[in-house]
């Protein structure tokens, strides 16, 4: 009897795309706040840039994760770690995991293209150069010879991809480059898709260091881990106050990114501090961070939409 086969969404792992969309169009509503002027082709082109180079990059760490053994020992696999586990379910389906991950890439390469035609010349280099390496880090997060997760530079990874990169090449397309304002933004998305990944390797830590997956819990245990997470989760919303206080002009509208971690923040806290080594409790935590990022992500677009209205 043969076995349903996932479905192309579950293969890129598409539930996960609001780490790439939040500074796609957060770094698009500061540019257009900036400069006053807006181009509805050139978000689409990003956006369709920046899923297919998430979409890769899901795709390849399950890939290479399989290959190097991680997704194969972890028992604690869940929704919001562990990887996807499709390729240990169904071994058969690595060509066809290969040809979305060529697919997502060849997408991401003919939107960026088609933004070269439509922005500034000067942007031309900047554009390019976010491609490149956002193409470098979608094979080679996992992939050999490079394996950045593996040899402890995940974290940054993740974080400059998902923050500085993306809300870069958001408001690059848009026609705006490196604005104090831009440089002030960059921090706080990828703060937010990285502490995912934190609360995701304090549940894998075993397999990960099983494998060699040399991750901040890997190499320094949950309880150095948990205070890493307390530290950047703090980061973000100082960095989120000072935009809305004191950076942007009227930009108190920003403040409706923190409303989540008035209640959120607090029972992940809560979770951390007294059942560190509960797998069940940490699965928990890491349920409630995927809906703080959400909240936030949401919070966030929604005061940036706000504040384009006053």
């Amino acid at each position: 009897m043969q076995t349903n086969q996932p479905g192309l969404l579950q293969m890129m792992r598409a539930p996960f795309f609001s780490s790439i969309l939040t500074p796609l169009i957060a770094g698009t509503l500061l540019a257009v706040h900036l400069q006053g002027e807006f181009n509805p082709l050139r978000l689409v082109l990003v956006l369709i840039m920046g899923m297919g180079l998430h979409a890769a990059t899901n795709v390849y760490n399950d890939i290479y994760d399989t290959i190097q053994g991680t997704d194969k020992i972890n028992v604690h696999r869940n929704e919001f770690s562990g990887g996807s586990g499709i390729l240990v379910a169904d071994p058969n389906l690595m060509p066809k995991m290969y040809r979305i991950a060529q697919v997502a890439l060849i997408l991401a390469f003919l939107a960026t293209l088609g933004l070269t035609f439509l922005v500034k010349r000067w942007l031309w280099p900047h554009l390019w150069v976010l491609f490149l390496l956002s193409a470098f880090f979608s094979k080679f997060y996992t992939a050999a010879p490079i394996k950045l997760a593996y040899r402890g530079l995940g974290e940054i990874s993740v974080w400059f991809a998902f923050g500085p990169m993306a809300i870069l090449v958001a408001a690059v397309s848009q026609n705006v480059g490196f604005h104090p304002t831009i440089i002030a933004s960059m921090p706080m998305t990828g703060i937010s898709t990285l502490s995912i990944l934190l609360v995701g390797q304090m549940i894998d830590v075993d397999a990960d260091k099983t494998a060699g997956k040399l991750g901040i819990a890997a190499r320094w245990g949950n309880k150095p881990t948990r205070t890493v997470y307390f530290i950047v989760q703090t980061i973000l919303m100082l960095n989120l106050l000072l935009l809305g206080v004191w950076i942007i002009p009227g930009g108190w509208p920003l403040l409706i990114g923190l409303v989540p971690y008035v209640v959120i923040f607090s029972r992940i806290v809560t979770i951390l501090s007294q059942r560190i080594q509960e797998p069940d409790a940490l699965k928990l935590s890491a349920g409630l961070n995927v809906k703080l990022h959400l909240l936030f992500s949401l919070g966030l677009i929604v005061g940036l939409g706000t504040l384009l209205i006053l």
